[in-house]
């Protein structure tokens, strides 16, 4: 498999051997998902083009979640485009939840024909995935007779693995031994919450589920184990560089001969080669890894960045740094002015003012500033405070809503309002009626069933009520509140269609009607389903269609992103920090607070049981308490951004 050289802000990530020291499985790091899936993709052909001139079989393990739906996609590609045949094709799945139908919208074997088996010419009787209709006394023999299939087959070829959050790989939990084999097994806490918005709330999803066990994974030819995405870093770093333990089963891959672990970049971030990397060998040093460095080292002293002395660098890996930068004291100075730089109350720019050192530009003043909110309510929580400073500082500010947020209603709060809606027209015959059916239909809905197109529409417009509450709150005028809606979104169900021209028109379209002189867009990626992802690339593609066009607006726009709905920027990562005081902190709150469907309990909290009031405020006072503990001034909370270079 070909590792293409991959780059950071900081520097070209290296793979040389001494800068894998850390690492106890192979590890290949891509620029993004769609390459490095290709790259597998491009490995399983191979695999199996090698067995069809051998007149063999290719045994081929499988996996289910986001994670390697690319690769399917590029095997259903090199099938229909290249002529791939998989006729000598045998599969075999991780897993599945128990008990579970098959035609279910949750069920793994409708997730493998949606995504697969469906589109290429692979034989019915080659296709094996566990049987969760079982009667649970039938269990034990399926799995057995499961066993006996993939030493009848010949063993696995390759197997293909994502890790959950607990480090499972299938549904082996902590706790799962070396030598496991497949079974039915009782899932985490922590797995299931993970699956809780697929299944429209923890009540509703299988405590039970049959897998391959360990010993069944390892006994795999070759293993290839893929993850993506910030939010995987963590437990990636646990798998490929800690101690191989029952309690991180992932990590009992580092004993297989041909295991290798494939991620994209921000997967990658924990990793001591892309984290640290004047920890495993020499750096080539520029401003954001010197910067990164600094802040790292304070933080790992909990010193301040002037106390920093020439010994702490040496002590740490960063002599090389001293050598060639000068001293401790300049090296300091110089990260300690670029950190104080990023701190302005003033988001919008301070006018009459110098901007030379300022994250904003003074002129124009008052600027147009559009803020671009995936949810109906990402952008007070993820930069509330910016947005009344924004106001406040008496700029004109527009907030376009980019999907409808109504997968995210619970069916009561429909109820709710129809009570409210007949209450008010209790001669409107028409309106009883359409209540009537609708609590009908939600009466005999089933748990992560499609909601009506009416339904949808109700929800949708429930989640409109509350933005445009939130606006009125911040005094962002109702008329630049843009809902776009946008199609993709669309589907009733938390699997969305890919974006379409549609959507990047509309994005098109708002922007060459407001000509904004700041956008904020969320570069918050690690929401659960991919909606802030796929909100960021539609924006980006329509900036890209401006830019070729020349549009003269687009010169004197600065694009600024930001999080804090599912995390925060690294501080060594930020470019503006608007400092939030008490008052606008309350005021923050109060306007996350109008999203009542939204408050209490969350349709799809993700792996943080908080409310997102609760996560917003602990995260922008821990921004201001790292920027404190730095050496800047003390500040209540803080959120941060950083500006994306698209010119």
């Amino acid at each position: 498999m070909t590792e293409i050289a991959t780059t950071s802000p900081y520097g070209v990530i290296p793979t040389d051997e001494e800068s894998r020291k850390f690492e106890k499985i192979p590890t290949r790091i891509y620029d993004n998902s769609e390459t490095a899936s290709y790259q597998v993709a491009l490995e399983i052909a191979g695999l199996v083009r090698q067995r069809q001139k051998q007149g063999k079989k290719a045994v081929i393990g499988l996996a289910t979640g986001s994670t390697p739906t690319k690769v399917y996609d590029y095997l259903v590609d090199f099938h229909r485009k290249e002529g791939l045949s998989f006729k000598n094709v045998i599969t075999f799945n991780l897993d599945e939840y128990f008990p579970m139908q098959p035609d279910s919208i949750h069920s793994y074997v409708r997730f493998m024909n949606e995504h697969l088996f469906d589109h290429i010419d692979i034989k019915k009787e080659n296709i094996h995935i566990p049987d969760g209709r079982l009667d649970k006394e039938d269990v034990r023999d399926f799995c057995k007779a499961y066993e006996e299939k993939i030493r009848e087959a010949g063993g696995l070829d390759i197997q293909v693995l994502g890790i959950g959050r607990t480090g499972h790989i299938g549904f082996n939990e902590p706790g799962s031994s070396l030598k496991s084999v497949t079974r039915m097994v009782r899932l985490d806490r922590v797995t299931r919450l993970d699956a809780a918005s697929d299944f429209f709330g923890l009540e509703n999803v299988p405590t039970k589920a049959i897998t391959m066990g360990v010993g069944t994974i390892l006994a795999a030819k070759r293993i290839i184990l893929m993850a993506w995405g910030e939010g995987k870093s963590g437990i990636i770093k646990q798998a490929v560089e800690g101690k191989v333990r029952e309690s991180v089963p992932a990590t009992f891959l580092q004993h297989h001969p041909n295991c290798e672990v494939i991620l994209d970049m921000a997967a990658a971030s924990s990793l001591s080669r892309t984290d640290t990397p004047w920890l495993v060998s020499e750096c080539d040093w520029n401003d954001a890894l010197i910067k990164k460095a600094v802040l790292w080292l304070s933080e790992k002293l909990d010193t301040a960045i002037l106390k920093l002395t020439n010994e702490h660098y040496n002590e740490y890996g960063m002599g090389n740094l001293v050598a060639e930068i000068g001293s401790a004291e300049h090296i300091n100075l110089r990260v300690f002015n670029a950190l104080q730089r990023t701190i302005t109350g003033w988001p919008g720019g301070k006018p009459n003012a110098d901007d030379s050192n300022r994250p904003e530009r003074k002129d124009p003043y008052p600027k147009t500033s559009l803020i671009f909110s995936p949810h109906p309510d990402d952008d007070v929580i993820s930069m509330g405070g910016t947005l009344l400073r924004l106001v406040d500082q008496g700029h004109e500010v527009h907030v376009a809503y980019q999907t409808s947020g109504n997968i995210a209603v619970f069916d009561d709060e429909v109820i709710r309002f129809l009570d409210f809606a007949t209450d008010v027209q209790r001669d409107n015959k028409a309106l009883m009626e359409q209540f009537r059916e609708v609590r009908e239909f939600l009466a005999n809905k089933e748990p992560g069933a499609v909601d009506s197109p009416e339904i949808q529409e109700f929800k949708g417009l429930i989640r409109k009520g509350e933005a445009l509450a939130a606006c009125r709150y911040c005094g962002v005028k109702e008329s630049n509140a843009h809902f776009q809606n946008l199609p993709f979104y669309e589907t009733g169900t938390v699997k969305k269609k890919p974006h379409s021209e549609k959507d990047i028109q509309i994005t098109y379209d708002l922007l060459q009607k407001v000509k904004p002189h700041q956008i904020f867009a969320a570069g918050d990626l690690s929401d659960p389903h991919g909606t802030h992802r796929v909100c960021l690339q539609i924006i980006f593609q329509a900036l890209e269609r401006l830019k070729e066009e020349g549009a003269e607006w687009l010169k004197d726009c600065y694009v600024w992103l930001y999080r804090g709905a599912w995390q925060e920027w690294d501080i060594a990562d930020m470019e503006m920090a608007v400092p939030i005081g008490p008052k606008d902190m309350e005021r923050k709150k109060n306007a996350i607070f109008k999203h009542q469907s939204q408050k209490d309990s969350a349709m799809f909290p993700g792996n943080d049981e908080r409310e997102f009031w609760q996560r917003a405020e602990q995260r922008n006072k821990e921004t201001a308490r790292k920027y404190n503990a730095l050496g800047m001034a003390e500040y209540e909370a803080m959120e941060g951004f950083v500006r994306y270079h698209f010119l």
